[in-house]
């Protein structure tokens, strides 16, 4: 074992691995912004051809429309397990139980700040949203949940849920997750041609006024491209795990959820901070005892290999504070006072505290949303949430006239204060009409 103090950390730290690869946001791949660039531009000129194309050359699929049916849903649903169906709707009431009180923290509000002056804000549904559910390889169908159920919480009218074929093939259980979260419309279509198509329109589909869920360096770069257009929740990157443990945390336990979010893909950051050298030892023998034989070994080896990270710090004051360095996605919190972290940790995607729970629990079942900032997006923004679907506008109305003359003779001062005298004249207009103030710049008025 070595020691070193990177520079890249505030903290002196013990590493038994390689730190891992930077956290902060990338650029994308010039490749990979060409071609979404190519491929939107394409759209926006021929859109449902070109939406078709797309879809036979990326993912072997070419039916004569995307929507499915009420018909067609009906038979997928049939298909699924009755099983899959118990647990997506478990899994689903968590997030529907969770979402509700988040909205129920949102209210609606009205203040007199002076005699007849009222101010208020309004949270409004946006009108129609899109729910990105990814597919590929690993199917995640607990996308539908956080995407869809949230949104529809929120009282979004129009839901529409987007998500690829497999390999040609219908992902049964997936469509059953998008139908049962209550989605208006279920599209079978992948890819930067899903979301161009429903950020733009096309003949056959209708433009939505905002895309969430998580998706390839292709996907996320489609909603970069896009961004102004339409509304996006968030820009993610590989998914990340930080533990935080000190010498009471069950070393076998570390290592198994370590090795859980590595599985998600080989360019996924699996990191352990501990104040115990024991610890991370023992750590580090189950992950080379346990990793040979994962069936997702070929994404979850070159993760820990090239992307894993193990520091050992003095205390939990340093572990607090390099863990703040890294703003991960999910933070797990495997010390003797896991809430501590609720006062000591700042800069996270979502906390998972004590070893009852796990980040796992969070992708899948727990009830909180797992679409969450990554790369350091976390030291400014929170993800995806029933807050997100809501526009927060307010509201002005004045019907006392002596309050409305006082604020127009404050609005002229301050407007001419600035050089804006169109401003200041509709201040003048208003202290003339209801007060005492002379208005005279335009001797034509009746």
């Amino acid at each position: 074992m070595t020691t070193t103090q990177p520079t890249e950390f505030p903290v002196a730290s013990t590493l038994l691995k390689a730190p891992a690869a930077g956290q902060q946001q990338r650029s994308a791949d010039p490749e990979v912004r060409q071609t979404v660039e190519a491929v939107i531009n394409d759209i926006a000129e021929r859109g449902d051809a070109a939406v078709a194309d797309y879809s036979a050359k990326f993912d072997s699929w070419s039916p004569e429309r995307f929507r499915l049916s009420a018909e067609e849903i009906e038979e997928i649903v049939a298909r699924v397990p009755d099983q899959v169906i118990e647990d997506i709707t478990f899994a689903q009431a968590q997030v529907r139980r969770f979402a509700t009180r988040q909205l129920e923290s949102l209210t609606d509000f009205e203040i007199e700040t002076l005699p007849g002056v009222h101010l208020g804000q309004k949270n409004v549904p946006i009108r129609a949203a899109a729910a990105y559910v990814p597919g590929g390889r690993y199917p995640l169908l607990a996308s539908a949940h956080m995407t869809i159920v949230t949104a529809k919480v929120a009282g979004v009218e129009r839901v529409v849920a987007a998500t690829p074929p497999i390999k040609g093939e219908i992902p049964d259980a997936t469509i059953a997750a998008m139908h049962l979260a209550g989605a208006d419309e279920i599209l079978l279509l992948g890819g930067v041609q899903a979301v161009a198509a429903l950020a733009i329109g096309t003949e056959s589909i209708a433009p939505v006024d905002l895309i969430a869920g998580p998706g390839n360096a292709y996907v996320a770069e489609a909603k970069r491209q896009l961004f102004g257009r339409v509304g996006i929740d968030l820009l993610a990157g590989p998914t990340e795990i930080l533990i935080i443990a000190d010498d009471q945390a069950d070393p076998y336990l570390v290592a198994v959820d370590l090795l859980s979010q590595a599985e998600h893909g080989p360019d996924s950051p699996a990191i352990l901070i501990t104040t115990s050298e024991d610890i991370a030892r023992s750590v580090l023998e189950h992950i080379d005892r346990i990793l040979p034989g994962m069936p997702t070994k070929d994404f979850a080896e070159p993760a820990w290999r090239d992307h894993g990270a193990i520091h050992v710090v003095a205390d939990l004051a340093d572990a607090w504070r390099l863990g703040d360095h890294y703003a991960a996605e999910h933070v797990q919190v495997l010390t003797a006072e896991p809430r501590r972290a609720l006062t000591d940790l700042h800069h996270y995607g979502a906390l998972f505290l004590g070893e009852g729970t796990c980040v796992s629990y969070g992708d899948k079942v727990i009830g909180t949303n797992h679409v969450l900032p990554t790369r350091g997006a976390a030291r400014y923004t929170g993800g995806l949430w029933v807050g997100k679907y809501l526009r927060t506008v307010t509201y002005q109305e004045v019907t006392d006239p002596a309050s409305s003359a006082l604020l127009g003779e404050v609005c002229g001062r301050a407007s001419r204060a600035e050089r804006f005298e169109g401003h200041a004249r509709s201040g003048d207009v208003r202290a003339a009409k209801f007060g005492s103030s002379t208005y005279d710049w335009d001797p034509g008025r009746p």
